[in-house]
């Protein structure tokens, strides 16, 4: 500071107020070694700035790992799915592989094969499972995360656009304040200097006093110069404090906050995600349980002793083993005499009959049954199944007989169009189509007719049912009751094939019975007639879903459970023939059993 004496000088030479307001207010130049507090804070500001700005660069970095980490487990899941695609392709691939063909149907009838078949079709549903799994983290997961990415990425960029934007604000600002201190120590190095540049001209007496006066108005401009950089300096300093205060106490901390929510916002997606991840598996497991619980009941369904029961009904050959093979004695000719007898004659024309029954006997067992085609006047069937069966023939004949008459009417119509229009086609073009329609419709009313003559004969000598218990094959039904005068088309149901239950022996067991033989050839057509009379082949077995009274003739009583033989199938009235012993069968409602076929009955 400048002394008292000094000051009293400049006032006893009538200096400006001003001038020396400049010394009273202003400090001495700083010195080099000690901070002025004004510098101490400019210099904390400034290492809170560069704090600042690292802090950016370390959230820049950790929120762009975080985002990262978010598609780096998205990409996981999206993986995850498809492996559960993959898994339950390949589940229901080998599920439909081992499905029974169509030609494998009759694995159905062991419960050990319905076990593996349940097991595949729970396999096939376990499958499905999966495929929920890789459903639900598509849409629950995969989709939301990578919608979530897309939303944060945008909040980022916006919060540190934001901050940058701040932080280049601010830097502005410092830069600005700089120069107003620049400027103002300037000017205070002019002031100073046209100061003393003024009390050396005051002082030297030599000097004019306009030049003094010229000095001190100069040092005076200066002093001014000094003190309007000062108040503008000092004006911009609060102005740069107050922004600076509310940057880094409320713009910055803001910014941050919302940049600290963005990231907790997140760590908790991620965390449901996660959550999301493992309830996904846990949604399905009751599901999965189920599905293992129908496998593990399939399991517990299979019966050992049924099964065996069945392949057992499945091959049996239903005849009696065979008798003892007589003793042949070849050399008792040689004992008798060459002289021949009535007795003799007659021995020797039935020895022939009683070999060749003996054979046929012998080989009874191995004797094939007739499997050839169906007879076309289905005169294999019952009597009301083949009444029913030749009825539908002759409607499907009917049809298609109306069908070539409406065919040859649309010809006609045609024909005569063309008659009429000439340009617009040949009416000779129609001709040969005409003769083959009508050459159709010829065969098929002639078919019909043959058709309607079976149906006439049956409606005419419908049997009567009268013995249930003791019912024979529909073959051995149709001779017993067939007049000795047929008209052709029974003529032409002879000469058809022979029925599904007709034994090979069965022309020789007619044979023996419409003949009148000797005891001894008597006794061989009365076997015979019990081999025909024998029970008719099982075709497989039934199980009785619901109990049946069986109060009709013709039908047969059963219990719920009960296990029968099936001899006669369903041929469309909803009745099948079942047999429960040697002497009980009789007709049942389909509905009321589950039937298991043999497969040799399916093929026949």
């Amino acid at each position: 500071m400048m002394m008292h004496e000094e000051l009293f000088d400049f006032l006893s030479r009538q200096r400006s107020v001003g001038s020396l307001r400049w010394f009273l207010e202003e400090p001495d130049p700083p010195s080099a070694v000690p901070l002025t507090p004004l510098q101490e804070y400019l210099q904390r500001l400034l290492e809170m700035k560069m704090l600042s700005s690292d802090q950016f660069d370390n959230l820049e970095k950790h929120t762009q790992w975080g985002i990262d980490f978010v598609e780096k487990y998205t990409k996981f899941v999206k993986e995850r799915s498809e492996i559960e695609l993959n898994y339950a392709r390949q589940m229901r691939n080998l599920s439909k592989k081992y499905q029974p063909k169509k030609k494998d149907e009759d694995e159905n009838k062991y419960t050990w094969c319905r076990a593996f078949h349940s097991t595949l079709n729970e396999l096939n549903d376990y499958a499905g499972q999966h495929e929920v799994i890789a459903e639900n983290m598509m849409s629950q997961i995969i989709a939301e995360l990578t919608r979530y990415s897309q939303e944060i990425k945008t909040e980022r960029k916006t919060h540190f656009h934001d901050g940058r934007k701040a932080q280049q604000h601010i830097e502005a600002g410092w830069k600005q304040l700089e120069s107003c201190k620049r400027k103002f120590e300037r000017d205070c190095k002019e002031a100073d200097r046209a100061q003393q540049y003024f009390e050396k001209m005051d002082a030297d007496i030599n000097v004019t006093k306009a030049d003094v006066e010229k000095a001190r108005q100069q040092a005076q401009m200066r002093h001014q110069m000094a003190s309007d950089s000062k108040s503008e300096y000092s004006s911009y300093l609060q102005k740069f404090n107050q922004e600076q205060n509310e940057h880094y106490y409320t713009i910055i901390p803001n910014i941050f906050q919302k940049i600290q929510a963005m990231e907790e916002k997140r760590i908790e997606r991620m965390g449901e995600s996660l959550k999301t991840f493992a309830e996904v598996d846990r949604q399905i497991l009751p599901i999965i349980g189920k599905c293992l619980d129908g496998m593990t009941q399939a399991a517990e369904s299979i019966e050992s002793k049924t099964d065996s029961s069945q392949v057992i009904e499945s091959y049996k050959s239903g005849f009696e083993p065979p008798g003892d093979v007589e003793f042949e004695d070849y050399g008792q000719a040689m004992k008798r005499t060459v002289s021949e007898t009535s007795l003799t004659n007659s021995r020797s024309e039935n020895k022939p009959e009683r070999s060749s029954k003996s054979k046929t006997k012998t080989l009874w067992p191995f004797i094939k049954k007739n499997k050839g085609s169906n007879p076309e006047d289905f005169s294999h069937l019952p009597p009301e199944q083949r009444r029913k069966k030749l009825q539908a023939k002759i409607d499907d004949i009917n049809k298609d007989i109306q069908k070539e008459m409406d065919q040859r009417d649309a010809l006609t119509k045609m024909k005569e169009v063309y008659i009429k229009n000439p340009q617009m086609g040949d009416p000779n073009s129609v001709d040969p189509r005409l003769a083959e329609i009508a050459h159709n419709i010829e065969k098929l009313q002639v078919e019909a007719q043959k058709f309607e003559g079976w149906l006439a004969e049956v409606e005419g000598r419908m049997p009567v049912k009268s013995d249930t218990s003791r019912r024979t094959s529909t073959v051995y039904e149709t001779q017993n009751s067939t007049p000795p005068t047929n008209n052709n088309c029974a003529q032409d149901r002879e000469s058809s094939p022979d029925g599904s239950y007709t034994e090979e022996p069965s022309s020789e067991v007619q044979t023996s019975n419409e003949s009148k033989v000797q005891p001894e050839t008597a006794e061989s057509g009365d076997e015979f007639d019990d081999a025909e009379e024998d029970m008719l082949p099982t075709i497989g077995t039934c199980k009785a879903l619901y109990p049946f009274e069986g109060h009709n003739e013709g039908t047969i009583a059963i219990t719920e459970g009960e296990l029968l033989y099936v001899i006669e199938e369903d041929k469309g009235d909803g009745w099948t023939r079942v047999r429960r012993n040697e002497e009980e069968e009789g007709y049942v409602p389909t509905s009321y059993v589950e039937v298991f076929l043999d497969s040799n009955a399916k093929d026949s």
